[in-house]
């Protein structure tokens, strides 16, 4: 069931692709995507407010084992974001994923393998992963 989903949504990409139909300007709306979210998430914390972002070096024993760090490790976020802010967040990661699903079709590789193989990786390598 996921395949078709993942498989569908690269499809309706590729067909209602039009004005920026160019691997050129699918990668630059892709990274302009990529600024758009991270512009979002800004306006939230110092326009909205809903949320804070406290960002220090995170302590982390020198002792600890690889599958205990996580206990010791946090997103660094404070407050819930507040449903006006999801709602531009939301909306902006959904056009990076159009544009990411529009350069897959355009250089031919599905979303869903990739998916699939990064799934894979993960559950593989875990913690390791070192990501």
């Amino acid at each position: 069931m996921q395949n078709i989903l993942i498989d569908d949504f690269q499809n309706t990409v590729g067909e209602s692709l039009v004005r920026h139909k160019s691997v050129i300007d699918i990668m630059t709306k892709l990274g302009e995507s990529n600024s758009r979210i991270n512009r979002a998430l800004a306006k939230s914390v110092t326009n909205c407010g809903c949320i804070k972002i406290s960002a220090e070096k995170q302590k982390v024993p020198n002792d600890i084992s690889l599958e205990d760090v996580s206990e010791h490790l946090s997103y660094q976020i404070g407050g819930k974001i507040c449903d006006n802010c999801r709602e531009v967040l939301e909306k902006e990661i959904g056009m990076n994923l159009y544009y990411l699903a529009a350069l897959c079709d355009a250089l031919d590789i599905s979303m869903f393998d990739v998916l699939l193989q990064e799934d894979e990786k993960i559950k593989t390598l875990g913690k390791f992963s070192m990501r």
